[in-house]
Order: C-alpha cells, then sequence, then structure tokens
C-alpha cells in the first residue's frame, strides 16, 4: 500500500497515545488485566488521581479502556482494555523496543564523545 504523506493518519494515532500515561495505563493493563481505579492508581507512582481520571477518560471516550462501574457502596470501578483497544499492543511492543535501542544508542554516543 503506497503511504501519500496528505494522507497520513500518524498524527489521528498519535492524539490517542500522546502524552506521559497513556502508554503505561495501556501497557499495565495489557499485562494485568482488569484493574480498579486505586490498583492502577498503585501501580503509577506519581500519577496524580486527576490526572489517571482524564487519561482514563480519554481513552475510554476512543473505545480502548472499558469502565465498569458496580452498583454498591462503596462504588466498584474497573478498568479493562477493550478487543479494540488490544490492536495496540504490537505498536506499544514496536515503540518500547525502538526506545530501548535509542537509549542504548544514546548511551554508546556519549561514552565515544567522552573518549
Amino acid at each position: 500500500m503506497e503511504k501519500v504523506p496528505e494522507e497520513c493518519r500518524v498524527e489521528d494515532a498519535l492524539g490517542i497515545l500522546v502524552g506521559k500515561w497513556k502508554p503505561v495505563i495501556l501497557l499495565h493493563l495489557m499485562q494485568n488485566g482488569t484493574k480498579r481505579f486505586s490498583e492502577l492508581k498503585r501501580s503509577l507512582p506519581g500519577i496524580t488521581q486527576k490526572m489517571l481520571t482524564k487519561q482514563l477518560r480519554e481513552l475510554e471516550g476512543e473505545d480502548i479502556v472499558r469502565r465498569v462501574v458496580y452498583p454498591q457502596v462503596p462504588p466498584k470501578v474497573e478498568y479493562s482494555i477493550t478487543e479494540y483497544g488490544m490492536g495496540l499492543e504490537p505498536i506499544l511492543e514496536a515503540i518500547h523496543e525502538w526506545g530501548t535501542k535509542h537509549t542504548v544508542h544514546k548511551m554508546e554516543k556519549r561514552k565515544q564523545a567522552s573518549l
């Protein structure tokens, strides 16, 4: 398939994935399955409750994450990756692999520069 720059949809995809927390949230849900809000919060040191809520709502709005509210007191809310969202797994894995290679590349460049 020929890619026409004027029809590039990378920006659309990045709009969903961009940010410090979304890829990490998605990887946690892909690797560990359904999680309650508090479990996700504990697994993401440094994220605020407000930011986690915002990121989850955005991912839910894109049908990447499913939110289930159980009618009980106190309220129980669970988050999971949707089947559609699982389509991002190979993309996130590829980005992770490239990021690892890039980190090694940068360290080698610094090492060579200091010689």
